[in-house]
């Protein structure tokens, strides 16, 4: 997995048939390092996610 710096954070990326794809744990890590997986269900359960 390769990483890009996004202020000063390594977030990791993968690329697959030329998509790029982020990892959302990694940036919810820098949000609340101990409850991640609360971030990302509210973040899936935007209307506004696509």
């Amino acid at each position: 997995m390769a990483k890009i710096n996004v202020l000063d954070r390594e977030v990791g990326i993968v690329v697959e048939n030329d998509e790029d794809y982020i990892c959302i744990t990694d940036i919810a890590r820098y949000k609340n390092a101990e409850n991640t997986d609360d971030l990302i269900r509210s973040w899936l359960r935007n209307r506004n996610t696509a």
